[in-house]
């Protein structure tokens, strides 16, 4: 399976159907059509699938049968499980398309071998074990959210968001693990789409462990590149290259992109970033690229850009309602409000490419 179709498969029902939004047509303008509850229903208990595999992601049930295929009670021991419901918790991964079985013996999926062994680079589980460590219970609170217009997270008890992932190493280390996850994808795509042949570098700004540094600096030889981010950030960085043999080609400068000149390269890349801020500050970031780009460089924005009719991107507007439940002012946002934040910054050439899954980036060139 590939890349684009693991994305697209999260966007179905289990029966194959499409999800959430797109409308049942009869192809016979004389034929009725009979509305039932079914899509509604499976809507409305989806949480149920999705929790059953964030568990399985948090025992490390993937990453175990990466080693082969074992039976139930195999499983049940390796990962001290109570006997009553392994074996419904193990079937409905099957039913749900996340585990395969055959004579009594479980397995990876070819997608869940590839992007779920905590031991592969391509792993993408991090984001998956913030979603169930952190998004899960705070979602549980939306109706209030919607009410208040407030955070539903550590805000609530007088403590900010990014204050207390990176003043506790334990959180930053899955926080970092889990923009990885969340930009692996992106980062095979910008890898292949983007000229890099027209350029010599690059600086990802809030680059965390340095996911999409590596990709590009894996994929273009030629290519020498900055991760951007707060000075504890470094040592997750610096390891996160060295173990991907990178350490030559990949630096780390230590800044606050709020309080200091963003680093001068070819091409800056802003991905999964602008979303958590507010509309001033997503302006002031822009700004802050463009000033730090030499003539012809470029300005790379990417994130789950939502459609310009705000019908289609499911995920992009429910990401925009996380940003809702974790942040005070961010939002996600349409391919032409971005390009109009550029405009005022100055970018003369502007141009929207689709990534992967709900993913696509913006391009503006100085």
């Amino acid at each position: 399976m590939s890349r684009s179709e693991t994305n697209l498969a999260a966007f179905r029902t289990p029966s194959g159907e499409p999800a959430m939004n797109e409308q049942i047509q009869s192809k016979d303008l004389n034929t009725t059509v009979s509305a039932t509850p079914d899509a509604i229903m499976q809507l409305g208990f989806a949480f149920w699938g999705s929790k059953a595999l964030l568990s399985a992601v948090e025992l490390g049930l993937f990453t175990l049968l990466a080693d082969g295929p074992l039976s139930a009670d195999a499983l049940t021991t390796r990962l001290e499980l109570h006997p009553r419901s392994v074996r419904d918790f193990l079937d409905a991964l099957v039913a749900l398309g996340q585990l395969e079985r055959n004579d009594g013996f479980y397995s990876n999926t070819p997608a869940g071998a590839q992007f779920l062994d905590r031991r592969k680079p391509t792993y993408v589980g991090g984001i998956l074990e913030m979603a169930n460590a952190r998004l899960y219970p705070f979602w549980g609170a939306l109706t209030e959210a919607l009410r208040t217009g407030e955070p539903q997270n550590e805000v609530k008890q007088g403590r900010d968001l990014f204050d207390e992932i990176y003043r506790n190493p334990a959180i930053l280390s899955e926080f970092l693990k889990a923009m990885t996850g969340l930009s692996l994808g992106a980062a095979h795509a910008i890898a292949e789409k983007f000229p890099w042949a027209d350029y010599k570098s690059f600086a990802d700004i809030g680059t965390a462990q340095g996911g999409l540094a590596a990709e590009l600096a894996r994929a273009h030889p030629h290519l020498n590149g900055i991760g951007f981010d707060l000075p504890v950030v470094r040592p997750h960085f610096d390891a996160y290259a060295a173990q991907q043999g990178l350490s030559a080609r990949l630096s780390f400068h230590a800044g606050d992109f709020f309080a200091q000149a963003m680093p001068s390269a070819d091409v800056l890349i802003m991905g999964h970033i602008l979303h958590d801020w507010s509309l001033e500050k997503k302006r002031t970031l822009i700004r802050k690229a463009y000033e730090a780009l030499p003539f012809g460089g470029v300005l790379i924005v990417y994130d789950p850009i939502i459609d310009e009719e705000r019908r289609r991107n499911a995920f992009g507007l429910l990401m925009s309602l996380n940003m809702l439940i974790e942040t005070r002012e961010g939002f996600d946002f349409t391919a032409a409000e971005c390009i109009n934040w550029f405009k005022e910054a100055g970018f003369a050439e502007m141009r929207v490419e689709p990534l992967v899954g709900p993913d696509s980036m913006v391009i503006g060139v100085k």
